[in-house]
This record gives structure tokens, sequence and C-alpha cells, in this order.
């Protein structure tokens, strides 16, 4: 009888990783991970904006619906400001006042299908979730989270101060807005240079924010905002990360 073959005998190269490759791969795998998460997080940070600017269009066509049906004049709902959930919660020194809106999103129900596009996609989840001058309950019906902020309606002083815009009509705001000699707004053209609507953001350079909350925004380096004409922009702002 032929004699059994050994059974090391002839066998060619072992066909598994040695430990370096091993090592070699994994870091390789690392590298790709770190070249590729940055920007994974500008895209998906990218998706969140461009949603936010839609939810902003969507905004200002709800509110020109309502202004429509109202003479062009803007509600005074300072009593709905106050009676919120929360109530009304000026901030320390910047700004003192207000801007939170669940109480638009209970005037605007009854014009808009869906009230989500009162969220800010960035904020959900985000560091600024959790922040009590971010975040305000809409109508109690649609459990409705509201995130974005609304200037000009962001005081519930009697009698209404010059800047804000509480019962007046679009010529009207604009009017008494220049004459308010506000130091951050200036004297506006006309409604395109009025900020209304934008996501939140907490400037590096304002000493009365928590220190915990300069320099964040929805959006990273500045923030959408809604301008009184209806137009959406992108601003950057160098006070945000």
């Amino acid at each position: 009888m032929w004699p059994l073959p050994c059974p090391n005998r002839n066998r060619g190269p072992s066909s598994g990783f040695t430990l370096i490759e091993l090592l070699v791969v994994i870091a390789i795998i690392a590298l790709l991970a770190g070249l590729l998460l940055p920007v994974l997080g500008r895209a998906k940070g990218a998706a969140k904006k461009s949603v936010c600017v839609s939810n902003l269009h969507q905004a200002g066509l709800t509110w020109f619906l309502y202004l429509h049906d109202n003479t062009d004049r803007f509600p005074d709902r300072r009593d709905l400001k106050s009676s919120l959930p929360g109530g009304y919660k000026p901030w320390n020194s910047w700004p003192l006042s207000d801007p939170r809106i669940g109480w638009a999103a209970v005037v605007l129900d009854r014009f808009a299908g869906d009230l989500r596009f009162f969220e800010c996609p960035s904020i959900r989840g985000g560091p600024l979730a959790s922040v009590v001058q971010v975040n305000q309950s809409g109508p109690p019906q649609s459990a409705q989270v509201v995130s974005y902020w609304m200037w000009r309606f962001d005081r519930i002083d009697e009698p209404i101060p010059l800047d804000n815009f509480w019962g007046r009509s679009l010529s009207e705001a604009v009017d008494q807005l220049r004459l308010a000699g506000n130091p951050i707004v200036g004297k506006p053209e006309g409604p395109a240079a009025v900020e209304w609507i934008v996501d939140p953001y907490f400037p590096s350079t304002i000493v009365s924010v928590a220190e915990e909350l300069r320099g964040w925004s929805a959006h990273l380096g500045g923030r959408n905002r809604l301008q009184l004409d209806g137009h959406v922009e992108h601003l950057r702002d160098p006070r945000m990360r």
C-alpha cells in the first residue's frame, strides 16, 4: 500500500490574514471613515437646511393667506402669547423679548393643512431641543412643537412698542419700525429688509446669553430667515459656530 500523505505535506501558504495585515486594513477603514463622516454630516446638515427653507416659505405663504383674509392687518394676540403653557418668558437683557411663536401656530391653524412646518428639522434631537427659549407648544389639539422665532411680535407691552407689529397693517408696521430707532434693525427701506421669522440662534458676542448656548444656532455658521416681503435667505453669521 502506498503510504498515507502527511497532513502538512505540500500545503500551500496560509490563506488567513496576519496580525499586521489586519491592523493595516483597520487603519485604512478608520482613515476612510474619518474622511467620509464629515462629508456625510455636511450633506445631512445641508438637507435639513433645505427643509428649513421650505418650512419658512410655507410659513410665509400661510401668513399671507391670513393677511389677505384680514385686510392686510396682523392680529393682536398678546393675550394668547401670555397664556400659552410656560407663559411669556422674556430673556434677561438680549433680547428683552420672547420671540417664540406658539401663539402664531394657534392663529394660523385653520389656514394651514399641516403645522409641521413650524418646527425646524435641525432643532429636533439637536443641542437646542431642550432649551426653554427655543421650543413652545402650538395648538393643544395638534401637540405640535414650535421651534421658530418671530421678531416684531416679541413684547406684550401696553401701549404696543413701535418696533412690534401687533394689530398693524404691513405698511404701518414698516413705517413704525423706522420710527422706533431700534439699533439692531436700523431704518429698513421696506419689507424686504425686515427679518421676520428665523430659526433660533445665540450669538457668541452676547454676554447675557448662557455660556453653554453662545455661538449655537440651528444651522452651523448662520441662520435661515424669512423676510417680511416673503423671500427666504440664509445669512452667514461669524458669531455662530
